[in-house]
Order: structure tokens, then sequence, then C-alpha cells
């Protein structure tokens, strides 16, 4: 440990005058609170998601006025809309099939059709689906099953039904209103490594129940998420920021379907002027979990729920090792950098030592952190090598800490950088950091964890 310490204030030094508060950054606009009230972007509650206003701020103070973005983890697409909106193309790659859904639904909406249109203003005003007589049987998975009670699976089995007699496009905005619901509608909720389950379903965690509260209505619920969309794409609603008509040419958004793993290596050389992203964190949050009702709806099944598991970015503790070199033998010397880099080294030996002595809550952790950073640096080499000289990377992360050490993954992932074709500019710190979680907390006690916004330079 007290090597760890030793390594990670030399690596602070070293990076010490890049480190820069910024005031700016609330942790309300890195995160998706301030998307809340922000038309199309308030329609489905994406957690793990930065806000649009963020984006905005950080493609005007780096001067990315032009040319083209990418996102190599774009969730629910809020980097790319925001470019597109500010006259950029935009290229997202995407893992999660519920994320793709909710990309491509949005694009599907800007382009309705005025009889479109009027056919979702119909679902939100008569409640189409409840004088359909069939219905559509909803997949569900081990950690899905019991999620609704009876009344509301029945109910989005003939919304499933009803929906399917529609055009593609008002097929494909119904799904997605379903998608933002399904949560609101059921007996868990998301909670980062797992679903939480209320004590109504039966399905009992432990000695303390969890009360979620309110459990909307099925019909309440979907009713009122489509009125919200078809009022946002009216311009009804004067409450919020709408969709403007833009003052100059949009651009383009593009959406690479799979891991950026498989995906990155296919863009080619020197094509983008910006990379603005937010990865998942090492911190063991299982994204195939937490979203589980919406890859169920999907289809999704058990078989595929694991590969897609093993196919994201290592941040949980059931990913397995990557047989990286295979994958690609270029990274080799992303690879090498991170064998050499000390304090990663250091903190992956610790892990190693607490996981022998029986000292961690999870044999899995070694191996996940392991992976994130060996994952990372070939993300890194690979967005080194798709950006132009001179642009900028902008990446939202946290950091962590487990069995007491502190995880700088900003100071690491920066050093990588350094030696994987990136100058560093800056480390953009919240003026408010972290907390660590509840069990480092009474096993370690708190600190506060810097949460940061990098900003390099392709070299």
């Amino acid at each position: 440990m007290a090597r760890i310490e030793r390594l990670d204030q030399d690596l602070f030094a070293q990076f010490h005058e890049e480190l820069l508060v910024d005031t700016a950054l609330t942790r309300q606009l890195v995160s998706f609170q301030a998307n809340k009230n922000k038309a199309s972007y308030r329609w489905y509650k994406f957690k793990e998601a930065f806000s649009a206003p963020l984006i905005e701020y950080l493609l005007h103070r780096y001067g990315v006025t032009h040319g083209r973005l990418l996102d190599p983890f774009a969730g629910s697409g809020t980097a790319l809309f925001v470019a597109r909106d500010q006259g950029l193309d935009a290229d997202g790659i995407e893992v999660l099939a519920s994320s793709q859904v909710l990309i491509e639904a949005r694009l599907q909406a800007e382009q309705l059709l005025p009889m479109e249109l009027a056919a979702l203003r119909r679902w939100a005003e008569e409640c189409v689906w409840e004088k359909c007589a069939e219905r559509t049987p909803l997949l569900e998975l081990r950690i899905t099953k019991g999620a609704y009670s009876a009344e509301t699976k029945g109910e989005i089995e003939k919304y499933l039904a009803a929906l399917a007699k529609e055009s593609k496009a008002v097929q494909a905005l119904l799904q997605f209103a379903l998608l933002c619901v399904l949560e609101a509608v059921s007996y868990t909720r998301k909670d980062g490594q797992y679903l939480r389950w209320d004590h109504r379903s039966g399905r009992t965690q432990g000695a303390k129940l969890f009360d979620k509260g309110k459990i909307n209505g099925f019909k309440q619920a979907v009713s009122a998420k489509l009125h919200e969309i078809v009022g946002d794409l009216e311009g009804r609603n004067h409450s919020t920021e709408l969709f403007q008509t833009p003052s100059s040419p949009q651009g383009a958004v593009r959406l690479l379907a799979g891991s950026c793993l498989e995906k990155l290596p296919g863009l080619p050389d020197a094509f983008y002027d910006a990379i603005v992203t937010s990865p998942p964190y090492c911190n063991r949050y299982d994204y195939t979990r937490t979203y589980a009702l919406e890859l169920a709806l999907l289809g999704v099944g058990e078989k595929e729920l694991v590969n897609l598991r093993q196919q994201m970015l290592s941040c949980t503790v059931e990913n397995r090792a990557k047989d990286l070199l295979q994958m690609n033998p270029r990274w080799a010397q992303a690879l090498g950098a991170a064998d050499e880099q000390v304090l990663l080294q250091s903190i992956l030996q610790y892990l190693e030592d607490q996981k022998e002595s029986g000292a961690l809550n999870n044999n899995g952790i070694p191996r996940m952190v392991r992976g994130y950073f060996y994952e990372m640096a070939c993300v890194i080499a690979e967005c080194a090598r798709v950006l132009k000289i001179g642009a900028p990377l902008l990446m939202v992360n946290d950091n962590v800490r487990y069995a007491g050490a502190r995880v700088s993954v900003d100071l690491v992932l920066s050093a990588l950088a350094e030696q994987l074709g990136f100058a560093v500019e800056n480390i953009l710190v919240l003026p408010n950091g972290k907390g660590n979680s509840s069990q480092q907390m009474g096993a370690h006690g708190r600190e506060v964890l810097r949460k940061c916004v990098y900003v390099w330079r392709r070299k």
C-alpha cells in the first residue's frame, strides 16, 4: 500500500500542472441530471450518460467547430447528437443493443412523416393497445423473471402485439417509448452492479427489504411518455428547450453497432477531428444486468447476454480475460506500455496479494482491473491512430478504490496516453469529488476521489 501511495504521488507530481479544478464542471453537468429538461435527451433516463450541455461546453472550449467526431462508447448518443447539431458529422460505436435502439429511435423520430406523428399521438390519447385481443409473449431472463405484476406483463404483451400493425417508423418509436418506461412499471430499480428488487416482487435480497415507492401503472406511464415525445417533436411544450431550426447545416450521425475493440481497428487513419467519450468506469457496474429489462424486451437471450458481457470493455468481475494480442497483433505496443506502467503494476500486484490472503470481497477484482487498463490501452492506441494531428480527445472518467488502494484512473490512463501518441493538455477536475463505496468506507475510511475530464491532443 505504501508503495502505491508513493508512486501515485510521483505521478500526481508529473501531471501537477495539467490537473486543473474547473468550477464550471458540476456533478449535474457531468451526468444525466442536466438532460432532464432538455427535449429529446430527456426521453430515456440513461443514468450513466453525460449531459448535452457538457458536450456543448467542451466543444466550445476546445475549438471543435467542424469536421467529424467519434464517440467509441456512444451510450445513448448524447455526444453524437450535440455534435450533429453543431454542424459536425458524428460516428458512434455502441455494443449494448438497448443503447443502439435509443440512438436509432431518435434518428427515426426526426424523420417522421406527419401521418406517422399523428399515429403516435393517437396511441398516446386512445391507448390503442387496450383494444388488442392478441399478445406477443415477453421474453424473460433469469435475472428479469417476475419483474412485472401479472397485469403489467399482460399489458406489455398486448402493446407489443398492437404495435406490430403499424409502419416500421411508428413501430420503432412505440418500442422506444416502451423501453423508456420499463423500469418505472417494474418491481426493479437500476443500481449500478445489479437490479434492486422491490419487496412486492417476492424476490428477496437479504434481510433488509427494499421499497422503490410508487410503481407507475403501465397505461399512465407509456401514455405520458408518448405525449412527451410527441409534444417535443411538435414543439408544444414551451417549458423546456425544444428543437430549433438550425442556423447552419446539421451534420450526420452514423452508428456502428458492436464492441469498440472490434470496430475501432476498421476505421481509417487520421480521419477524425475530435473524440468525445466516456467509457465504462472501472467500478464493477454490469450494464448487462442493469439494462436486463431492456435487453430482454429486445429479444436478447441467456446465451447472448453472456456473450455480450464478454464483448464489453472489462468493468465487471464476471469479465473473462481477453487475448488482446490475438485480437489485434498491432496492439503489442499498447500492451507493452501497460506492462511498463509502474503504478498500474504495483496496484495489480497488491490486488493479487489481497486475493491470495482472502481479503477481497470478490476474487474477480484483480482480473477486472487488469483487463480494464490493458483494454483501455488498446482503445487509446486506436484513438490516437484515427485522430488527426493536433485533434483533441475529451474523456469523462472516475477514479476508484479497491481493498483500500486508491486507483488513480486519470493519472494511469494519461501516462499511457503519453506513451501512445497523445500529449496531456489538461485533466479537468470537478470541484466536488466522489466518495468511495460504503463497503470501502466502512473498512478503510472515507476518501474523496477525483472525477475528471481528460483533455489529450494527438501529437
